[in-house]
């Protein structure tokens, strides 16, 4: 039977978590709401999610392979590194995004009626991982068809790696989300920092090219770059470099990002709807 409980913002933890168990199927009508809403009125549809990988895999080919020259890890087609790099960026950017704008968006359900407001950032994960499936589907046919190139063994550990980027996103995701309610600005920044990062992460280039560089230190304190190359190392197989010392960093900041966000956002939450 049905539990008829009523918990309000600020209540402990154990009660915040059981409310939100409770209201578990709001969260399932969210989810596909949002997906809904992403293709609503599109004339392709669920096409963009192919369309915008295999635009980007084709610029970044062309500018970084043929006219930059780059190369990429020894035995690996350089369209297939890019476009891994870009399937692993595209649900960590896509989720990062939904989850930040998560509260803005649903301002008008905020302002209504109480109930755990996680549960917006956990459904605006839908859309990301839909696109993710996407563009995972045009990698396989790309790699296997076009290249030839089936998965490797490694790719036992690929749900790591969705789980850690995962973890990332909606780490980061939430305190952006709890903080663009009181300021706005938030909105604009968001945008400029998926434009920036998807060419400080290596997506388009190997971290091996950094890899005798005084600054590669730094490049493997970016959290995302083990996601990057932990994914193409999946797929692609020892042939494609990755530094495992990387996934230190993405652990520590992931959990203590997810910890302090989590926090933070039950702390601020019952005051949402004064700033909406």
């Amino acid at each position: 039977m049905a539990r008829n409980i009523t918990i309000k913002a600020g209540g402990s933890a154990k009660e915040y978590w059981l409310d939100l168990w409770e209201h578990r199927q709001l969260l399932w009508i969210l989810s596909k709401r949002d997906i809904s809403v992403r293709y609503k009125q599109t004339l392709l549809g669920v096409a963009w999610s192919v369309i915008r990988p295999l635009a980007t895999m084709i610029v970044m080919t062309i500018a970084f392979s043929v006219v930059a020259r780059l190369r990429p890890d020894t035995g690996v087609p350089y369209p297939l590194m890019v476009l891994g790099g870009i399937t692993i960026w595209t649900f960590f950017s896509n989720t990062f995004v939904q989850i930040s704008n998560s509260i803005t968006l649903n301002s008008n359900l905020v302002a209504k009626v109480y109930f755990p407001r996680l549960i917006m950032p956990l459904s605006a994960v839908s859309v990301g991982l839909v696109d993710f499936l996407i563009a995972f589907v045009l990698y396989l046919l790309i790699s296997v068809i076009g290249y030839g190139y089936l998965p490797s063994s490694n790719i036992v550990f690929l749900p790591f790696f969705l789980i850690l980027t995962f973890i990332t996103a909606f780490g980061f995701g939430l305190f952006f989300a709890a903080v663009n309610v009181r300021f706005r600005d938030i909105g604009q920044l968001i945008p400029f920092l998926m434009q920036v990062g998807i060419y400080a992460c290596p997506i388009a280039y190997s971290s091996q090219m950094v890899a005798d560089t005084w600054f590669y230190k730094y490049h493997l304190l970016n959290p995302v770059v083990s996601l990057v190359d932990g994914f193409r190392w999946c797929l692609l197989g020892n042939n494609a470099y990755f530094d495992h010392r990387s996934l230190y960093s993405t652990i520590i900041v992931s959990a203590v990002a997810m910890i302090f966000s989590i926090s933070y956002f039950r702390k601020k939450e019952s005051s949402f709807v004064d700033h909406l």
